[in-house]
């Protein structure tokens, strides 16, 4: 634990134990979205989903990136995962993103994609909000993944029909907000 960074952020106001609470759902929450994206991903298949595939690819592999940036400020803060995956996927700050019941509706599995994406720009809006001016590190690092959350629902959104986002998907670079937090 970097006992100073936890002395500084209990000095600045932030309840501690709630705030590793939701890093702690919200890391639960990306480990899992990634897992659940991976059978997503697997059953975009036809012309209809081809087109999806590469984008929730993308989003896939950033979600796992946020489970990998968000570890160290959880442990940092004198907070730990739960000793078994069953309980650590049950917390999860978010539902899970479970294939929909005809595996060949690409609409029906945007649908999931989307409401995956919109349930974490929540949960990291509500942590930028607890940190802001109090918590700077995990106000940036949360920050950064928000901006590749709020990304990801607009592309999904996109496909849905529900207007222009003005976001292009990355070519050849994953991460481009939370990588500086992988190094």
């Amino acid at each position: 634990m970097a006992r100073v960074a936890r002395e500084m952020v209990e000095k600045a106001g932030i309840d501690v134990e709630k705030l590793l609470d939701l890093l702690i759902k919200n890391a639960s929450a990306e480990l899992t979205t990634f897992y659940y994206y991976t059978i997503l991903r697997a059953n975009l298949i036809g012309l209809e989903g081809e087109g999806v595939k590469e984008i929730a690819e993308t989003a896939r592999i950033e979600d796992r990136n946020h489970f990998e940036a968000l570890i160290p400020r959880i442990y940092e803060l004198g907070g730990k995962l739960p000793d078994c995956m069953k309980e650590f996927h049950d917390i999860s700050a978010c539902p899970p993103a479970g294939l929909p019941k005809d595996p060949t509706d690409v609409m029906a599995i945007l649908k999931v994609l989307v409401e995956a994406e919109r349930c974490a720009v929540r949960g990291y809006t509500q942590i930028c909000n607890m940190t802001a001016g109090k918590d700077h590190r995990t106000y940036d690092l949360v920050l950064a993944i928000l901006n590749e959350e709020i990304e990801h629902e607009s592309w999904f959104s996109e496909f849905l029909g529900e207007g222009p986002s003005g976001h292009f998907l990355r070519r050849g670079e994953t991460s481009p907000f939370v990588g500086k937090f992988l190094k």
